[in-house]
């Protein structure tokens, strides 16, 4: 190996100076100490993380990713928000409150939206303007949108779903509609109060019109859609048909999993078409000038207890021309199918 022999001399005696502690292990060198402590912490922050987002997982309602973010949790806020990918921020903004005289020009609006329901944003701030309020189209598309509603009319674009989520075709068109739970209708309406508002969906059976389920929630959250689908379903049977427009409430994953987990098939109004969903529509008209405009409510529970009255009155007690003079709650039951009434 060309090895020169005074390196070798040098290495045997090196060798032989440190042979006593060849196997001696009390000397032998040692990896540093594991931290223990430091280890269970790591553990214990990444099992925190994975149930967090078990739990994301499991309330996929939520539309916003700062939804699911919970400050009673181990992990702390800037945590889930950062493992949800969104800003702190996000999850500690609170919108503006809507000022007194938006809240006036939203209850116009309402009104001139059951009135004249094909009027868009420029006939709607024309009209506004006629009553003497001073408001450009922009401001009324705003509040409009804050609303949600628009003109009951085709036109390309119109649609709010989201484009991610699956649409399903209109199962509806010349079908005979004859029975009871055949068909099922769903929609959500803006509903004024005193100072606020608020918004109702309700759950309806196309032929008898009787409302099956409702929510008033402060929110267009798909939650309190699924929370009325849930509880109709569980009162009433499920429906083979169920129908809906395209708003994304009804297009998302957590409300379509309800239908097809209950084998219900789903039906979707075109883009813009109200005709479609025309029964919710005269529901909503009823509502409306029936029971919403006469009153104002002092607060979310007010309107919560108020319209539970309504609508009991409006499927026991109000009867209808086109149902023979019936009450929707008779005409439910007369037109149900012997095997599936319920007592």
């Amino acid at each position: 190996f060309d090895v020169h022999q005074n390196q070798i001399i040098d290495w045997k005696n090196q060798l032989i100076s440190a042979s006593s502690q060849a196997f001696d292990q009390s000397k032998a060198p040692t990896e540093p100490p594991i931290d223990l402590k430091k280890l269970h912490a790591k553990i214990g922050e990444q099992a925190l993380e994975i149930g967090f987002f078990r739990r994301c997982v499991e309330e996929t309602g939520s539309l916003q990713p700062q939804k699911l973010i919970d400050d009673s949790l181990q992990i702390s806020v800037s945590k889930q928000a950062k493992l949800l990918k969104v800003s702190r921020g996000c999850y500690y903004y609170r919108p503006k409150p809507v000022s007194a005289s938006d809240l006036k020009l939203m209850r116009c609006i309402d009104e001139l939206h059951m009135q004249y329901p094909f009027a868009g944003s420029r006939m709607m701030r024309d009209l506004l303007n006629r009553q003497g309020h001073h408001i450009g189209r922009r401001h009324t598309r705003t509040l409009m949108k804050k609303m949600g509603i628009q003109a009951l009319y085709c036109k390309p674009n119109l649609s709010q779903a989201n484009q991610a989520h699956r649409k399903y075709p209109y199962l509806l068109k010349g079908l005979a509609i004859q029975r009871s739970n055949q068909v099922w209708s769903t929609d959500i309406t803006y509903i004024p109060m005193a100072k606020g508002f608020v918004y109702l969906c309700a759950v309806i059976d196309w032929h008898s019109r009787k409302v099956l389920a409702h929510r008033v929630s402060i929110s267009m959250e798909v939650d309190f859609c699924i929370s009325a689908l849930n509880e109709a379903i569980e009162k009433y049977g499920r429906p083979e048909i169920f129908n809906t427009d395209q708003g994304s409430q009804f297009t998302s994953d957590a409300f379509i999993d309800v239908l097809k987990s209950n084998g219900i098939q789903i039906s979707m109004d075109g883009k813009g078409r109200w005709v479609d969903n025309v029964m919710v529509e005269r529901l909503w008209r009823s509502v409306k000038y029936e029971e919403v405009y006469l009153k104002a409510y002092s607060s979310v529970t007010d309107a919560k207890k108020q319209l539970s009255a309504y609508f009991e009155f409006y499927n026991l007690k109000r009867p209808h021309s086109s149902l023979d003079k019936m009450t929707p709650n008779e005409f439910y039951y007369d037109q149900l199918p012997q095997q599936n009434k319920v007592a």
